[in-house]
């Protein structure tokens, strides 16, 4: 079982991709990428085969296994805590969700993320009371501040929206 979309990909494409994904805060290494997938082949979760190149070289094209497209979908219904509170991590996370294929499981990925936003959390605390950007007389503070929240609105709403459209709206 062959995956459309989620792993075909030359092993310089996917890295481009990965970058996409992650930006600067995590770069992605050759010397990161290649042992990832030679470590994925021997563990049976992907394949590589060569194919002719556009002009002389052939390319190394990947492929998810049966078994990678099975390892993919349990990763994505049960992600680590981390890929739920980690930006990055919940992008690239969220970048693959569609390939659950079940709405219920999507829903319980999201409601995860949307328990996590509804938690009350800063940046900056006076003692253990998280402060509020209308307290801060620093500028730079307050925006960090500002930003975060008009971002974690649009999550909000999104998130909310979209398990509506899921039918997951229950807990």
């Amino acid at each position: 079982m062959l995956l459309p979309g989620v792993l075909r990909r030359f092993g310089h494409v996917l890295r481009r991709h990965i970058a996409a994904l992650t930006g600067h805060v995590r770069p992605v290494a050759e010397s990161t990428l290649y042992p990832a997938i030679k470590r994925l082949e021997k563990a049976g979760l992907l394949v590589r085969a060569t194919e002719p190149g556009a002009m002389a070289a052939p390319r190394h094209v990947l492929r998810l296994t049966e078994k990678g497209g099975t390892e993919l979908k349990r990763r994505l219904a049960e992600p680590a805590q981390r890929e739920i509170t980690d930006e990055n991590n919940w992008f690239t996370l969220l970048a693959f969700l569609r390939h659950l294929d079940d709405p219920a499981a999507e829903a319980a990925v999201l409601r995860r993320r949307l328990a996590f936003l509804e938690e009350p959390a800063s940046f900056f605390y006076d003692g253990d009371r998280p402060l509020r950007a209308e307290e801060l007389d620093d500028p730079f503070r307050r925006g960090v501040l500002l930003i975060v929240r008009a971002t974690s609105r649009a999550e909000l709403a999104w998130l909310r929206d979209t398990l509506v459209s899921l039918g997951g709206v229950g807990r």
